[in-house]
């Protein structure tokens, strides 16, 4: 297994990856504008694609998408998990482990001090690997959201 880092020719490959990952949290698919959604993302900067590919095949198993952010209490740079999908006959054979993996040590080069993920109460599965990682439950700040 290969961890490469996508760019816009990646599109096309990542895109059914990223609407399965929308159906899971109960969206609807809308092909395009996801497919516009992550060439925009990409094009502007805007985020970090990670593809785990098949060393022989080249098949895409899997993708994380990263967002760069800051934190004003910290005064450093963060990256922010949006969006982590491995396809079915791929699954555990540490796939997320590696990508995420490999995001720790770019990001660890670029001095970025913190990566945060929220996922949801009952991906009990997520918990785990999150977990295992080294990431920890924040104890001391709630997550709230406000729908516009």
């Amino acid at each position: 297994m290969r961890i490469v880092q996508a760019d816009i020719s990646r599109l096309d490959e990542v895109t059914p990856l990223f609407i399965k990952y929308r159906e899971f949290y109960g969206q609807l698919p809308k092909p395009e504008a996801s497919r516009r959604f992550l060439e925009d993302r990409l094009k502007n900067d805007q985020a970090i694609i990670l593809v785990a590919e098949d060393e022989d095949t080249g098949k895409v198993l899997g993708f994380c998408q990263f967002i760069p952010s800051f934190s004003a209490l910290t005064l450093s740079p963060s990256w922010v998990l949006k969006g982590i999908y491995v396809i079915e006959e791929a699954r555990r054979q540490l796939v997320a482990d590696r990508m995420i993996n490999q995001a720790k040590v770019m990001a660890r080069a670029q001095g970025i001090k913190r990566m945060t993920v929220m996922t949801g109460e009952d991906n009990i599965t997520a918990h785990g690997l999150y977990r295992s990682l080294g990431f920890s439950a924040d104890s001391e700040f709630h997550y709230f959201a406000l729908k516009l």
